[in-house]
Parts: C-alpha cells; structure tokens; sequence
C-alpha cells in the first residue's frame, strides 16, 4: 500500500469518528442535564473510533467503558450507544465476534439500568439490543467479504502468473526449435565453406602459388561467421546476460567509443528480469551509438532508486529531431522488455542533437534474485 492510501484510510477513519461524534454531541446537547464529564466521555468513545483498524480490542474496551458510563450518568437517550455500536462491529469485522458481543452486553447492562424497569426502557434496550446483533452480524458478513476478495485476487495473480509462466515455458522451446533449425542448416554449410576455403589455400600455397585475396577473404569472413552464429545460438538458448552494464561500457571503449559511465543510488541485487533487461537495454543502445552516432560522445546514467531503475544512455551524434529514425528490430525488442516489465521507455533524438534512450524499469514483480 502506497503513502497515499495510506493517508485516505486514515482520513476515512478520522472522519468517522468526527460523524459519530457529531450526532452523539448533538443529541447531548439538547438535554439540560449533560455535563461538561459527559462531553468529555462522548469525545473519548467517539475519538477511540479513530484508531479502530490499528487497535480494534483496545478501541472497543475504550468506547464500551466510555459508553456504559456516560449512560448511567446521563441517562440518555438510544443514540448514545452510537460509539459502542460502531466499535462491536469493527471488532467482529477483526474477526473478535465474542468480545464484541460480550461488549454489547455490558452496554446494554448498563443501559438498562439507566431507570425503572419500565416498559419504555425495555423497549429502548431491546432496540438497542437488535442494533447490537446488526453490528456483530454486518461485521462478520464484511470480514468474509473481504476474505472472499483477497481469495479472488490471489486466483487471478496466480492464474495470471501461470499465463506468464507457460508463455514464458512456449518461448524457450521456440528459441531452442530456432537455435536447432540455425545449427541444423547454417553451421553444416558455413562448416563446409570454412573447410573448402581453408583446403584451397593451403593448396595455393604448397603449390607455392599466389593465394588470392578473395580466397582469403571468403575464408576469414566464414571464420567469422561462424563464430558469430554460435554466439547466436547461445543467447537463443539461454536469453541470459553475459555480463554487466559496467563489461558493457569496458567493451564499448575498447572498441573506441568515448563512453563515460556514472552509477548513482544504493546497488543492490536486481530482480532477474530487470537485470536482463538492464543488460539488453544497454548493451542495444550502445550498439546503436557505435553504429550511428559517428564520433560521439556516450554517457550512460544508472540510478538504483528505492522502487525503480532508472537507465539513461545519450550521444551527442548526429540525430536530427527532424528525422526521427524507424524503430528496427533492436529498439522495438527494447520497448518490449520494458513494458513487459511495466516500466517506461522513451528513445528518440534529443532536442540538442544526438540520440537519448532513457527506460524506467520497476522493481517490484521482476522476479526474485540477481545475477
């Protein structure tokens, strides 16, 4: 629960003991004989309400005792029994239906002995004693309501979490039907140019012949495709990072890209698929700026905040705000990852030039654990 509905509940819960209040005062107030201890009883009973999702056994013995003794003071009429009423059902509604009922006898106790055994009196008590069974009753029906709606929402988060467990479940057998078909099909023929091409060469040069550059070319770009396609398969078969943001920034420098990193907030394990996203994000962004930015500059900015991550990667490069570029494969695969996660993500040009990826990823329900 949020600060927010924090302070609501405790507004709602204040104003109901200002309104009990004000209906009880008032009808104290149009008989003579109320005094200022009477007042006094009525505020505290009434001001205990206040407290009753806290300390609801406690605000019960408070309005009951408060209660009982201002009606044997002041013999007042039924709606004194207001602050007594409320607190019984709060304490049912907690699941204290015994001690709300033995409270509401006490008060009835003591409201009966407000004046002669006379046929108004037990009439009133009566009443009194059928609004008492009310409260105890609507104080039960409300704790099983809401018992019923915690079940409900418990049903819907696990059906909802076995939904994102089978799809989850569908696209790792996906990958790994795709990895088999890349490995089935490719490796064999880019296996087959690589030895071909290594044959021919090392022919060429026994025969002391010239090897020509094309032949070479065709077997180091095989040599390279091929180590590129395992590295494929593997994410395809794992979709697990294979590092950190910080190895990111190393590589992406060794590579000559300026890129500066600063990590601000309290560090911290991240759930799994933040990290992973966390990564992916990154990893795509700083591949985008080697690939287009030119010579830029790169700042990349990761803020662990108490609820969030916050990731921002900008370039001073040549984007144009004017020419906003078509999002590709990468940057919707980022978009992704981050709504899947709940988060926000904006990537576009920067006012100033250069490109921005700035992404929000939540860290509540991201999965339990780090790297």
């Amino acid at each position: 629960m949020d600060g927010h509905q924090v302070i609501r509940r405790h507004l709602a819960d204040a104003a109901l003991a200002v309104v009990v209040g004000a209906l009880v005062v008032t009808t104290a107030a149009f008989d003579d004989d109320t005094t200022a201890a009477d007042y006094a009883l009525i505020v505290l009973g009434c001001a205990a309400l206040g407290c009753y999702r806290a300390a609801p056994r406690a605000v019960l013995a408070v309005a009951t005792v408060t209660g009982t003794a201002y009606v044997l003071h002041a013999h007042p009429g039924p709606l004194a029994a207001l602050p007594v009423l409320g607190a019984v059902h709060t304490a049912a509604r907690a699941g204290h239906r015994g001690l709300g009922a033995a409270a509401g006898l006490f008060f009835l106790a003591g409201y009966l002995a407000t004046g002669p055994t006379t046929q108004e009196i037990v009439e009133r008590t009566a009443l009194l004693a059928g609004w008492f069974l009310c409260a105890v009753a609507t104080g039960l029906a409300d704790r099983n309501w809401q018992a019923y709606l915690r079940q409900t929402e418990q049903r819907a988060l696990e059906a909802e979490r076995t939904r994102e467990e089978a799809a989850l479940r569908r696209a790792g057998e996906e990958r790994l039907r795709i990895a088999r078909e890349l490995h089935d099909s490719l490796t064999h023929s880019i296996s087959i140019v690589k030895l071909q091409a290594g044959v021919a060469v090392h022919l060429a040069r026994k025969r002391g012949d010239e090897v020509p550059p094309a032949l070479l070319a065709i077997q180091e770009a095989s040599g390279e495709a091929m180590r590129e396609l395992r590295a494929t398969l593997e994410v395809l078969r794992t979709d697990e990072p294979t590092g950190t943001p910080e190895q990111l920034v190393e590589r992406a420098r060794a590579a000559g890209l300026a890129v500066e990193l600063t990590v601000t907030g309290e560090e911290r394990p991240l759930p799994d698929g933040v990290d992973r996203a966390a990564y992916r994000i990154v990893q795509e962004a700083l591949t985008n700026a080697a690939r287009h930015a030119g010579q830029a500059k790169v700042t990349v900015r990761l803020d662990h905040g108490r609820d969030a991550l916050a990731i921002c990667v900008d370039d001073d490069g040549l984007a144009d705000p004017a020419r906003p570029p078509v999002p590709g494969t990468g940057l919707t695969g980022m978009r992704e990852r981050v709504t899947a996660l709940g988060g926000t993500l904006h990537a576009a040009p920067r006012a100033s030039g250069g490109f921005s990826v700035r992404a929000e990823l939540p860290l509540e329900g991201g999965g339990k654990g780090g790297r």
